[in-house]
């Protein structure tokens, strides 16, 4: 998995998780709860923990966070508040990455310049991270990050 799909798995997918409750939440509808009774008469439950894995009528689409406009700067500010380090994921790549629990070492940092077509030197100097931040900035909001206006500038 490529470092900018596993940060906007880590954002996006923040935002499935405090969304709010739907069908496929704490109540089951009718309709899914028969294909989860029927799973778990049939499926071997996962780690022994009795669980049964999701099933396609009671899971969603792993793209159904990415419908609508994620809001990128409160799952952010929540991860820094996680994190409990004073970490400036606003202007700071490396902070950015490590807020969301990453590795932000410059080997990295520099498999993501790849990925985000950087053609500087990748020595990790203040030039290439902060081209790093202001493209993953832009490449989240082009993939459906609601990202305050003035960090695209």
């Amino acid at each position: 998995m490529s470092i900018f799909s596993k940060i906007k798995d880590a954002i996006f997918g923040g935002a499935a998780h405090a969304a709010p409750a739907s069908p496929t939440g704490a109540e089951p509808t009718p309709a899914s709860s028969t294909i989860l009774e029927q799973a778990a008469t049939t499926a071997p439950p996962i780690g022994g923990t009795g669980q049964v894995p999701p099933t396609a009528g009671g899971a969603a689409p792993a793209s159904s966070a990415t419908s609508s406009a994620v809001e990128v700067a409160p799952i952010l500010d929540a991860a820094v508040a996680r994190s409990g380090q004073k970490l400036d994921w606003k202007h700071s790549i490396v902070d950015l990455m490590k807020a969301l629990g990453m590795d932000a070492s410059l080997a990295e940092r520099r498999e993501l310049a790849e990925e985000l077509a950087y053609t500087g030197e990748k020595d990790g100097s203040a030039e290439m991270n902060i081209w790093l931040h202001k493209a993953l900035l832009k490449k989240l909001s082009e993939n459906g990050g609601k990202v305050p206006a003035e960090l695209l500038d």
